[in-house]
């Protein structure tokens, strides 16, 4: 273990909530209007999923650099680091992959963006995204555990 800021990563995870939120009211203006929305929806939607992409991949980061002693090569990277290390569960990866694999699409090639896309999944990225503070902080709590156990190695925030 290394130095881990528990500051940013609780900052960060405070802020799920927020997104998740979001999602679930974007789920419901645009099925209520029957039809794909219009370019405000669109971007909110857009947007909402470029920040729970953000904070996936933050929060991987800074832990990572405090626990596993290794450099993710790319975003895709951070989630199989998280996986790999327990962080994520299996059951999940899955979507956690596909949400981070849209990170290109809605920062590079957003004039081309399918807007329609994610649509329908919204209350479904919403449910899992709810659950990763959960992991992130039964992971951290887990390696405080071992590392009370077989002593100190890291400093604290």
């Amino acid at each position: 273990m290394y130095y881990i800021n528990h500051g940013q990563i609780q900052e960060r995870l405070e802020f799920v909530p927020v997104i998740t939120g979001v999602f679930r009211e974007l789920h419901l203006v645009c099925k209520q209007e029957l039809i794909n929305g219009r370019m405000t929806e669109n971007f909110a939607q857009e947007r909402a999923l470029h920040l729970a992409i953000e904070v996936i991949t933050d929060v991987g980061s800074l832990l990572i650099d405090g626990f596993m002693m290794r450099d993710a090569s790319s975003y895709e990277d951070i989630i199989e680091i998280l996986h790999q290390e327990r962080v994520i569960p299996v059951d999940e990866v899955e979507m956690y992959r596909q949400l981070v694999g849209m990170r290109r699409s809605l920062t590079q090639h957003y004039m081309s963006w399918d807007r329609g896309k994610i649509r329908s999944d919204l209350v479904l990225l919403a449910t899992i995204l709810e659950r990763f503070p959960q992991h992130v902080k039964a992971f951290i709590q887990n390696e405080f555990k071992e590392w009370q156990d077989h002593g100190p190695q890291s400093t604290i925030d």
